[in-house]
């Protein structure tokens, strides 16, 4: 919907008429919201989540589809592990489509929160969110480096021998870029960035130059750091081992879609598991 300026400033006032309070603190070039406009901004952001749900659902039944399931996890778990959950979902749940949404840890845990996701996996050493969990599954992290590195000819590396690398890196909101964030800061160290990408493949390319070393899940190193310019140390340190959490929205919030995919999700979770 496109509104003319005078419109949309009419409509704000209307509305902050009929609320009683300020949305908007009017400056000299702009306007900013105020804490009561956040919390409605908030409030409608949720609605307009709702409605588009509502209309994927309707779409997905008028498609022949039995239900839209949104499930949220990181880049780790949907490359390790949710190909497997999902084929078999896909033959344990026919005519549900999964709408699979790659995000953080962080980004997982705000969308259960505001209820835009139905089902989330997510880092758990970055805390709970106050919704129904179950232990999921767990992988180890490794560093990688080129065979020319200084350290490539350790059989394992310790915490102090991560934070003395110059390290390629996730975003700065991705789950293992906070754990060597905090791990830098409890060990009173700047951690030694050299580069953030996007990808664990971007870490491999740049790492096979020997431009510094990458941590990433020993699964996917296996994968995008596998040949022979590579050398993949493990880490000592319980740090280094991930347990990831399934979380979902409470079950009566569930239709009967979402709540065969968890099942399946539950059922074949591995808590242990390392891949």
């Amino acid at each position: 919907m496109h509104l003319a300026a005078a419109a949309a400033s009419r409509r704000i006032l209307e509305l902050e008429s009929q609320l009683g309070v300020a949305l908007f603190e009017r400056l000299p070039h702009g306007m900013a919201c105020t804490e009561a406009g956040r919390a409605l901004l908030a409030h409608a952001r949720g609605i307009t989540h709702t409605v588009q749900r509502m209309q994927d659902d309707a779409a997905s039944f008028l498609g022949g589809d039995l239900g839209v399931v949104r499930v949220a996890a990181p880049k780790s778990a949907v490359i390790q592990f949710l190909p497997f959950d999902i084929l078999r979902c896909a033959t344990e749940c026919p005519g549900v489509r999964i709408d699979l949404q790659e995000m953080n840890s962080q980004e997982v845990q705000q969308s259960l929160r505001r209820g835009t996701v139905d089902i989330g996996i997510y880092e758990g050493s970055l805390g709970v969110v106050d919704l129904p969990t179950a232990p999921y599954r767990s992988d180890r992290l490794v560093l990688v480096v080129a065979r020319g590195h200084a350290l490539a000819k350790r059989k394992k590396v310790t915490t102090e021998d991560v934070l003395d690398c110059d390290l390629i890196v996730l975003g700065e909101s991705s789950a293992i870029s906070v754990a060597l964030e905090r791990l830098a800061e409890e060990a009173g160290r700047v951690l030694r960035m050299r580069m953030r990408v996007s990808g664990f493949d971007s870490i491999a390319a740049l790492v096979a130059q020997n431009l510094g070393g990458g941590v990433m899940p020993e699964a996917i190193a296996r994968e995008v750091a596998g040949g022979s310019r590579f050398v993949r140390l493990p880490i000592a340190g319980e740090w280094a081992v991930r347990h990831f959490v399934l979380c979902h929205r409470p079950h009566g919030a569930l239709s009967s879609a979402a709540l065969g995919v968890l099942q399946v999700l539950a059922q074949n979770a591995k808590p242990e598991s390392r891949k």
